[in-house]
């Protein structure tokens, strides 16, 4: 295998992974994991997720993110694929 079918398969390896990620879930996963993985979340929504589940508890559904200060039905719906509740 010549250098660059070595590099085109290493990369290509490399976005799938980074894409297809899989869900987070928001009842475990750290503020920087938050932020990283569910688009249009940034540090100061992932904060805002990890104070709301400690003080309400867990998460029962993906859907009630949306409780959330700042976070509301749009964004639940570009990452309700990529969001769970449960391990």
């Amino acid at each position: 295998m010549n250098k660059s079918k070595m590099l085109f398969a290493a990369l290509t390896s490399l976005i799938s992974a980074a894409v297809f990620a899989g869900p987070v879930n928001i009842n475990s996963a750290d503020a920087k994991t938050l932020a990283k993985e569910l688009s249009g979340i940034g540090p100061a929504k992932a904060k805002a997720i990890i104070e709301y589940r400690e003080k309400v508890g867990p998460f029962k559904a993906p859907e009630e993110i949306v409780k959330v200060d700042g976070v509301g039905q749009a964004l639940f719906e570009q990452n309700k694929n990529n969001i769970k509740v449960k391990d």
